[in-house]
């Protein structure tokens, strides 16, 4: 009899949430945390692609005062020329020597096109997920980031450019979704939050390293190394085994009781945790939803709407304007720090917050660092405004050139505590067991629908209105978002499932 046949002769279905609990003996942690790092390689892949626009874009964009001094373009054959020979090492080239510029629109709109692309594969990475494995899906992750790569490399305009951004898009809507799913499949419970706050820090460890060896080298140059990620990623994934959840759900229960046996240890028995994993499988198929089942009721939709809610003001709030623009935001501010060194420090408070917020973020509710979050980013992007305002009435005083960094590094503080992880850990508190597939793609959709309209409207509202007006703007949003939080999401902290669908269909 096959192990499906035998999950069937159980007297009653056990509760998927309850056989979490059960106590299993104890496991080897080392090829989780293995596992969980090369997956994440996928993380530090679209950290680099978020942040490549910063150290770039003032490097090939126009200056607006020579918006009208645009030289021509040149020949691929002499693009790769130009290459190769920075590769070698000389690093004296600059953008001016690569034959093209870009104008003000097309560096918002190179911005930009890296959320079209994920927002196309946000849903369908998961689908593919399904099709041919965790595994394999991460693995072809790595080819679009790769094309992306090569096509900036051999730029010869700003088509090529926008292409590449969009295969970058594609492969970073979709990271986010599978990346994730790897990690969460092969923990354990003990260890499957820490591991799950792997895919964040990588994300800021890519921001980070973009950001550093943009400091150091020219635009090409940097392409070319940050090149070499997505083949570690794809490198990686490649001797791993895929997840026991995927390869029990294709029916290939011997290669799942490998797989377990790999991420738990060889001596270990994986009878207990086959089984935790069939029932659930076996109770996901009995509840799969559709669209309209997002409204059904009462508790769906507030669930809905929470969710969707957090996600608009996570993006409103201006933070991957802020990743995307840095640079470009310290030189408009014509402080006495190099840009490049401000960005620098900005990437590694994230990086370092992205831990220490993993570490904390169960202390308290989530309400309250949702609250804490908005307010503490609601003043610091008040101030750059404040800071920009002064600036263009010719006001300063000693200290005012270090309230931008002080400002964006504590804006990273605050986002990372709060609107940063938040939004992505209640969503899976948020939604029932039966809407959680489909609700949970229209939440990545709309997460990246909102990353393309302020990456591509923030450097166009910086320079139509100003950078003082601009940061208003988000400090209202964030102003709003608190207000959001205060009347509207429910607090889920030491609730269960039930306790939280209870609590929203009141």
């Amino acid at each position: 009899m096959s192990d499906m046949g035998r999950m069937e002769k159980m007297d009653s279905v056990i509760e998927p949430m309850l056989l979490e609990s059960v106590k299993l003996e104890e496991a080897q942690k080392k090829n989780q945390y293995i596992g969980a790092v090369c997956v994440s390689l996928g993380a530090v892949c679209a950290g680099t692609v978020l942040a490549w626009t910063s150290p770039v874009l003032p490097q090939i964009q126009i200056p607006k005062s020579n918006m009208t001094n645009a030289t021509g373009g040149v020949s691929l054959n002499e693009t790769i020329l130009t290459n190769l020979t920075q590769v070698l090492g000389n690093a004296t080239l600059n953008s001016t020597d690569i034959g093209f510029k870009l104008t003000e629109s097309e560096g918002s709109l190179v911005g930009s096109m890296l959320a079209i692309g994920a927002l196309i594969s946000a849903i369908p990475g998961g689908y593919i997920a399904d099709r041919i494995g965790r595994r394999n899906i991460n693995m072809l992750i790595a080819i679009p980031y790769i094309i992306n790569w090569l096509l900036i490399v051999f730029a010869s305009n700003a088509v090529m450019l926008y292409i590449a951004r969009f295969f970058a898009g594609l492969a970073t809507g979709a990271v986010c979704v599978t990346a994730p799913m790897y990690i969460g499949e092969i923990a354990e419970v003990s260890v499957r939050g820490r591991l799950g706050s792997f895919f964040q820090m990588c994300l800021c460890f890519g921001i980070f390293l973009t950001y550093l060896v943009g400091a150091l080298l020219p635009w090409v140059g940097l392409s070319w190394v940050l090149l070499a990620i997505p083949i570690l990623f794809a490198i990686a994934m490649y001797f791993l085994p895929d997840t026991p959840v995927y390869l029990i759900k294709c029916g290939r229960v011997t290669d799942a009781d490998k797989s377990l046996r790999y991420f738990r240890g060889p001596n270990y028995n994986v009878s207990n945790e086959m089984k935790v994993i069939e029932a659930n499988l076996a109770a996901s198929e009995e509840k799969k939803a559709g669209l309209k089942d997002l409204v059904a009721s009462r508790g769906n939709r507030k669930a809905m709407i929470a969710a969707l809610g957090l996600m608009l003001f996570q993006q409103m709030s201006g933070i991957n304007a802020v990743i995307f623009y840095t640079v470009p935001i310290f030189q408009s501010a014509g402080t006495s720090m190099s840009s490049d060194v401000a960005a620098v420090t900005v990437s590694i408070v994230q990086f370092v917050i992205a831990y220490v917020a993993a570490m904390i973020i169960d202390k308290r509710g989530r309400r309250f660092y949702l609250m804490l979050s908005s307010i503490g980013m609601m003043v610091c992007v008040a101030a750059l405004g404040l800071y920009f305002h002064l600036k263009l009435n010719k006001i300063s005083f000693a200290g005012l050139g270090m309230l931008p960094l002080s400002s964006l590094v504590l804006f990273i503080v605050a986002f990372s505590l709060g609107l940063g992880p938040i939004p992505w850990m209640i969503l899976s508190e948020l939604l029932a067991p039966e809407i959680k597939g489909v609700g949970s793609g229209i939440t990545v959709m709309t997460n990246w629908l909102f990353v393309f309209v302020v990456t591509f409207s923030f450097p166009l509202m910086n320079s139509g209105l100003g950078g003082h007006i601009t940061f208003y703007v988000f400090a209202v949003i964030l102003f709003l978002a608190t207000c959001f939080v205060y009347y509207y999401v429910p607090e889920t902290k030491g609730k269960t499932l039930s306790e939280i669908q209870m609590l929203l269909n009141k």
